[in-house]
């Protein structure tokens, strides 16, 4: 689950974690008011949306007076916004994140992520802040550091600023630095949270170190015990589909590809991808329907993945174990049958009665294209997707 900006903010203040004074607005009435009580002199405005590269995408500017905070406002709110993050889809803005504007004299980055290779949350900081982490880890690796830490026991102040304290000069500066991730790293733990980053972590005027942004994600399966945490969630921007596929008992995850994917594990989901990758395609989904799967699923599987207009084939890769190949074969049919899909179908079985299964493929009368192998259904699913673009390239 993700958190809006104000709403991260939120959590900062309550952990003690210093930020800008600000307020979030929902008209452009509101916004000149808030700009009023929060400028010095100017202000700062964001559009309050789920999704990174804001500032690039012009949702993120400064305003010198209340006339162009409700301008910007009025811009903006109840429109669609997209970033390049976003691969051009947008969502409707519904708030505004006024604060004020702080001159910044340098920028860090500072977040808590899970390393899942460590099975251990790490504290990752950078001196070079204010722009995608990604640029600085590819360009400069050496520039991030990395403080792991038990999630039992909070990291001291020692562990640190032992990795912190080198990077300055000024031995006052790192003692701030130290205090706001020992804060984060409480809130972290404390809240079951997946990422807090904030970026920038800025000196600002008065050797003050703020946080002028965060970003913030939190463990689903533990939302149970955060209801203050899941009051804070904006229904309408979490995906239709993946909220479907949830009401569903199904596990589905949104991608940028043009190639949607149907399987049975989350494991033989994760290698059908890669076969897709290998390919020369682009996955359009993860969707693991699970290994005793239901003809009700897979149908709705189906209407998931069709639901992206970027899909131009479909790949099913299904290991007959718990549920038997023909009853798979069966569920495929039907739901086929049922849905009446234009996107080729591309469809590999394996396991117990394999043989049964792609006999009734076979005789279906449907255009069903049958593969053995991973890597043949993967090449097939590609091939066939780059035929249907080629077709149908009028409609895009």
């Amino acid at each position: 689950m993700k958190l809006h900006e104000y709403h991260a903010r939120q959590l900062l203040s309550e952990y003690g974690i210093p930020i800008p004074s600000g307020e979030v607005v929902f008209n452009s009435k509101a916004a000149r008011t808030a700009f009023s009580r929060h400028a010095s002199p100017n202000c700062v405005v964001k559009v309050q949306v789920l999704m990174g590269g804001r500032g690039k995408a012009g949702g993120v500017q400064k305003v010198k007076n209340p006339e162009e905070a409700g301008v910007f406002t009025d811009k903006f709110l109840g429109k669609l916004f997209s970033t390049y993050q976003s691969a051009g889809e947008g969502k409707i803005v519904k708030s505004i994140l006024i604060t004020e504007d702080k001159p910044i004299r340098e920028e860090y980055y500072l977040a808590i992520v899970v390393d899942r290779a460590k099975n251990q949350p790490v504290i990752l900081f950078s001196k070079e802040g204010g722009v995608e982490i990604e640029e600085v880890a590819a360009k400069n690796p050496s520039a991030i550091h990395k403080i792991h830490f038990s999630p039992n026991k909070l990291p001291s102040s020692e562990q640190i600023l032992s990795s912190i304290q080198p990077l300055y000069s000024n031995s006052a500066l790192p003692r701030q630095i130290v205090s706001i991730t020992e804060k984060l790293a409480k809130l972290f733990l404390e809240k079951d949270a997946s990422t807090c980053e904030i970026n920038p972590l800025a000196l600002v005027e008065g050797d003050r170190v703020l946080a002028l942004d965060a970003k913030m994600v939190f463990d689903d399966n533990a939302l149970f015990r955060h209801p203050e945490i899941q009051a804070m969630k904006d229904p309408e921007e979490e995906d239709e589909r993946e909220r479907k596929a949830k009401e569903s008992g199904l596990s589905y995850v949104s991608m940028n590809g043009n190639v949607g994917c149907l399987v049975n594990g989350a494991g033989l989901a994760m290698a059908t991808m890669d076969m897709i990758k290998l390919a020369g395609g682009e996955p359009a989904n993860f969707l693991d329907v699970g290994g005793g799967a239901t003809t009700a699923q897979v149908s709705e599987g189906f209407k998931i993945i069709l639901q992206d207009p970027h899909v131009q084939a479909i790949l099913v890769n299904i290991f007959g174990g718990i549920m038997k190949c023909d009853v798979i074969a069966e569920g495929v049919i039907q739901a086929s049958r049922e849905i009446k899909h234009q996107v080729p179908l591309v469809v590999r079985l394996e396991g117990t009665r394999v043989e049964e299964g792609r006999a009734l493929l076979k005789n279906s009368n449907l255009s069903i294209i049958s593969c053995q192998t991973i890597k043949e259904a993967a090449e097939m699913s590609v091939k066939k997707a780059k035929e249907y673009a080629l077709a149908h390239a009028h409609s895009y």
